[in-house]
């Protein structure tokens, strides 16, 4: 089928067989897998994803391409969803969901974001983004790719990049370079989790801007007893706290709202 890629869906097709094959390696799907594809294309994981296992489910926002799917891929063996996957609701398809996917690049933040929400449901993530994104992902305390996308993801996953892909990979080409990277839930007992609302407001704040110290980006919830009684000093900036800091940070202003 020829189909012309559209700028506003993000498209960009995976044809590197050498690629497709690492990735399903990394991925290792078995049978009983509850497997769902984020973007499927024109089936480059599709097809290996669907012969290794008893059911596929995929997600596609693209009218031509599900028509695509649809004569390629038996009903019995491949649900195709119609739809925008950062309005999906994960949820309806059970527990322990395998999710994997050349992510549009986009919409890749909010879309991290809203599997992070669905996180409760979720065995481990396999995704294709943008290097620079998955750099972020899974940056350190003090480096320059930590942020609030490192943050709040790390309070809710493990992860680790397990692939790069060159633009070469893809049809057409994008600007970009490419990296697979893998995502884990973390299974954070009760007495460790966070009001989440007040850690993601916390956190935006505290990267609002870079260089302005604590004391400045966190005026609002922090005074100077407050940073000696957290141990945090007032002058250090938002990438030198570690996502455990933000979660002390976090949990102390709400029991200093709450009494």
């Amino acid at each position: 089928m020829h189909h012309v890629p559209r700028k506003r869906f993000g498209q960009n097709f995976l044809t590197d067989e050498a690629v497709i094959a690492d990735i399903i390696a990394a991925i290792a799907p078995q049978p009983a897998d509850r497997m769902i594809e984020i973007g499927p294309g024109f089936g480059a994981l599709t097809r290996p994803l669907a012969a290794r296992l008893d059911h596929l489910h995929v997600i596609e926002i693209d009218r031509d391409i599900v028509a695509q799917l649809k004569r390629d891929f038996p009903p019995e063996r491949v649900t195709i969803h119609q739809g925008d996957a950062l309005k999906f609701d994960f949820f309806v398809l059970g527990p322990r969901l395998r999710l994997v996917g050349n992510l549009p690049y986009n919409i890749s933040t909010p879309l991290l974001f809203h599997l992070a929400e669905n996180a409760a449901n979720i065995r481990d993530i396999h995704v294709m983004l943008q290097k620079e994104v998955v750099a972020r992902m899974v940056a350190r305390p003090s480096s320059s790719a930590y942020g609030r996308l490192s943050v709040m993801l790390q309070y809710r996953f493990q992860m680790e990049k397990i692939l790069d892909v060159p633009a070469i990979a893809f049809r057409p080409a994008p600007k970009v370079e490419s990296a697979v990277v893998r995502i884990l839930p973390l299974e954070r007992p009760p007495g460790e989790a966070c009001d989440e609302a007040l850690l993601a407001n916390l956190v935006a704040s505290a990267f609002a801007q870079r260089r302005k110290t604590l004391r400045n980006t966190l005026r609002n919830y922090l005074g100077g007893a407050d940073f000696a009684m957290l141990g945090v000093a007032p002058e250090a900036r938002a990438q030198e706290l570690a996502v455990a800091d933000f979660m002390r940070v976090a949990n102390y202003v709400a029991r200093k709202r709450a009494a």
